[in-house]
């Protein structure tokens, strides 16, 4: 009987000592999970008058550290690089995934798209090259300051956004450069203003104006919608600027809320 008893405390102690070994290995893989949040980037555009804008993107790298050196790279996973987008086709609140990537948390400074020289322009139906001219450009690639910090468990969005009637210079030859004017923004840290424009013959375009920036979107040619991304919270003016004919229109004090969209309704011009 005594042996049996002692056999059955040391099985007992044995599983006691299992069990306990193994929650710490789920505990300590938990806290590792908990410890990496996940970024993922967009690509989008603001309106330009042509038939499309195609730009070669080579690879987008992030900077996990406050290093204010070189150091502290990581190179995001891309499902496809190089890759030719045209970015006429993520406008009016449209956009492409670029990468995401889990990541440490913590605090990450900048951000880096690097452009290939596979770049394009189409104007009236005629293709021609858009050369690349940003210094380092295809080299170093196009930094960003975000300075956001990655919190355990939770995603973080981010849009990088080309303004292409500026980034697009004619060269005063008949051609055309792309010197990139872009800007970043994400989901926590602005809002978005919408609404319907009407008539479409209007041809109109839409500006939310703050006194310090500009930002533009250009109506569906369909339903007349249009969906401004990437605005910092506060007061701005929508001014709907017609075309043919059409009377411009101002709507003031449209309050912007960060992760809100502001819905300024129906705007109808007349003549």
């Amino acid at each position: 009987m005594y042996p049996n008893k002692i056999y059955f405390m040391k099985t007992t102690r044995s599983l006691c000592v299992l069990f306990i070994l193994f929650s710490t290995v789920l505990f300590i893989s938990s806290c590792k999970k908990d410890a990496t949040s996940r970024l993922t980037v967009y690509l989008t555009d603001a309106p330009a008058d042509y038939d499309a804008v195609n730009i070669e993107v080579v690879g987008i790298q992030v900077k996990a550290s406050s290093d204010p050196g070189e150091g502290g790279w990581i190179t995001m996973p891309m499902a496809v690089s190089p890759v030719v987008y045209n970015l006429l086709e993520f406008t009016n609140g449209m956009e492409t995934l670029l990468s995401t990537f889990e990541l440490p948390s913590g605090k990450i400074s900048q951000l880096r798209l690097i452009l290939g020289d596979n770049n394009s322009i189409v104007v009236n139906g005629v293709s021609s090259a858009l050369p690349l001219e940003v210094p380092s450009g295809s080299e170093s690639g196009l930094k960003f300051n975000i300075h956001a910090d990655l919190i355990a468990g939770v995603e973080y969005k981010l849009w990088i956004d080309f303004d292409m009637a500026r980034s697009v210079v004619e060269n005063g030859a008949g051609g055309y450069i792309l010197k990139p004017v872009l800007r970043t923004f994400s989901e926590a840290t602005s809002g978005a203003i919408k609404g319907v424009v009407s008539p479409l013959a209007a041809n109109a375009t839409v500006q939310a104006i703050n006194g310090i920036d500009i930002i533009s979107a250009i109506p569906d040619p369909v339903t007349g919608e249009f969906l401004i991304r990437g605005v910092p919270p506060g007061p701005w003016s929508v001014l709907i600027d017609g075309n043919n004919g059409y009377i411009d229109k101002t709507i003031n004090n449209v309050i912007v809320t960060t992760g809100e969209v502001a819905d300024i309704g129906s705007i109808t011009l007349s003549q």
